[in-house]
């Protein structure tokens, strides 16, 4: 698949092919589907908890005799059907984790990636990084591509300075080659990928396929 290569200017410069093993596959639906699901699950925290009928704080006696009261046979104060009493069946703190194959996760991935290339969600720009650090001089870097829109821009490494730019914007997520995320990349409205980060994730994935 060749794609343009765009300045951080939003000018363009010249023209890349990009692995069609990764960018040019059929999209399957089905494995995106539990590459989000998977990830959605594992954020999972379990920790809410609720109390049943043995630990509420009350008395065990009966409020009432069985018989000749006229009123329903009552057993504690505890019992669900009362308020305040322990919860039926209630949450319990639990690990939501769980793993899919690595070869459907990258299958995912790659089903993503070309799915936005065919949607021309995807752009490809030329190695940059924010040497101030501020936030103000990404956007106006974004601001060529997609501006105010949900953004993910793919790191060709674990660049500081253009994530310590971004991280007070809500619409923009930095991901690098090699740490996707199904989540991330299907939500995005736009994706930034810099050019260097194009080669290594051919290199990164064929060497996934060789093991």
């Amino acid at each position: 698949m060749e794609k343009k290569v765009y300045s951080k200017d939003g000018k363009e410069l010249r023209t890349i092919n990009l692995d069609d093993k990764i960018f040019g596959l059929p999209v399957n639906e089905d494995v995106i589907y539990y590459a989000i699901t998977n990830e959605l699950a594992n954020m999972r925290v379990g920790t809410a908890c609720t109390k049943g009928r043995a630990e509420v704080h009350g008395s065990n006696a009966k409020p009432y005799k069985q018989k000749g009261t006229g009123n329903a046979r009552r057993g504690d104060k505890k019992s669900p059907i009362n308020v305040g009493g322990g919860t039926i069946f209630g949450p319990k703190p639990r690990d939501f984790t769980y793993y899919i194959p690595k070869k459907a996760k990258r299958l995912a991935m790659k089903s993503i990636l070309s799915l936005q290339a065919q949607n021309d969600r995807l752009t490809v720009v030329e190695d940059f990084t924010v040497d101030s650090g501020k936030t103000k001089d990404l956007v106006k870097i974004l601001n060529n591509f997609a501006k105010d829109a949900r953004t993910v821009i793919l790191l060709k490494d674990d660049d500081k300075l253009i994530k310590q730019a971004g991280r007070n914007l809500p619409n923009v997520h930095f991901l690098s080659y090699n740490r996707l995320r199904a989540h991330d990349l299907f939500y995005a409205r736009k994706i930034i990928m810099l050019e260097g980060a194009a080669k290594n994730l051919s290199d990164f994935y064929a060497e996934k396929e060789a093991e």
